[in-house]
């Protein structure tokens, strides 16, 4: 047996090392806002439920470990002592996981994610309108565990309103965890789904994908196209030129007489096809090819 102490690792092999062997994780997909009120919305897996009376939900915006720097969220909650948590479930992980993405102070993650804000009953951030189940949240105290890079960051929030989607309840009214189809974080690119097993999210991109916002809107409101693929169409950091895109088309005979005969919904599909496959590249080159 590998028998290892923390003091002999560096932080980086350390998290790894925890995020491999606690999980999986749920993942909270946290909503807040800045003092001028600026939406952000981030995922965090280190999260859970801590009570039922009052209603207690934790989750951690822990400090980078690469330079010890804070994220945004961490900062909106101290300044703003509200949040929503909102419940990822397998619809919405490619547009959570390119939340993550680390753009700049201001950039509203909702838009970049292609995700709908939902106006709140009881506190000022947004919900997500495509999640499953939303909990809005005063912030009661956040607890910072430690001053270096990984340190925890503990943001206690008492639930002051939850929204559940009246298709994802049982015959007895109560959530049918077959239908709420969560999933959950492991360590690496790996997750799960409930109620199938494990698969892979490439991370997002070091460099800051163009986001959903920035897919044409021909694309965007595919018939065919799910959230989760615009997700992965939405993490690349450039389009295909007009050469490549070419080039592909020389090389891809069946792809060419698609575009050549103008089948749309086909072409959403062959794309697709290549989102499966993790070929976002090849993806978008059909999908621009004219």
């Amino acid at each position: 047996m590998l028998s290892l102490e923390p003091k002999d690792l560096s932080v980086g092999k350390l998290h790894q090392y925890l995020l491999g062997a606690v999980g999986p994780r749920p993942i909270a997909f946290a909503s807040t806002i800045d003092e001028k009120g600026r939406p952000n919305l981030s995922p965090f897996s280190f999260f859970n439920v801590f009570g039922s009376n009052p209603p207690v939900l934790i989750f951690s915006p822990a400090r980078r470990g690469r330079d010890n720097t804070t994220k945004h969220t961490f900062e909106n909650a101290r300044k703003v002592d509200e949040v929503v948590i909102n419940i990822v479930n397998f619809d919405i992980v490619q547009q959570m996981s390119l939340s993550s993405t680390e753009y700049a102070e201001g950039v509203n993650e909702f838009d970049k994610a292609g995700l709908t804000m939902l106006k709140s009953d009881r506190v000022k951030p947004f919900r997500v309108a495509e999640s499953p189940v939303q909990f809005e949240c005063k912030i009661k105290e956040v607890v910072e565990t430690g001053s270096e890079g990984g340190a925890g960051n503990l943001v206690i929030c008492h639930v002051v309103k939850m929204h559940i989607r009246e298709e994802i309840l049982d015959d007895n009214g109560y959530i049918d965890q077959y239908k709420i189809d969560q999933v959950a974080r492991m360590g690496g690119n790996w997750y799960t789904r409930a109620r199938e097993g494990m698969f892979e999210v490439p991370k997002p991109l070091s460099t800051l994908g163009i986001g959903i916002d920035a897919i044409p809107e021909h694309i965007r409101t595919s018939r065919v196209l799910t959230g989760n693929d615009l997700g992965k169409l939405g993490n690349v950091e450039a389009l295909p030129e007009n050469g490549e895109i070419e080039t592909f088309l020389n090389e891809n005979n069946a792809e060419a007489s698609l575009v050549k005969e103008g089948k749309v919904e086909e072409i959403h599909k062959r794309a697709q096809v290549y989102l499966e496959r993790n070929e976002p590249e090849n993806a978008w080159k059909i999908l621009l090819a004219k």
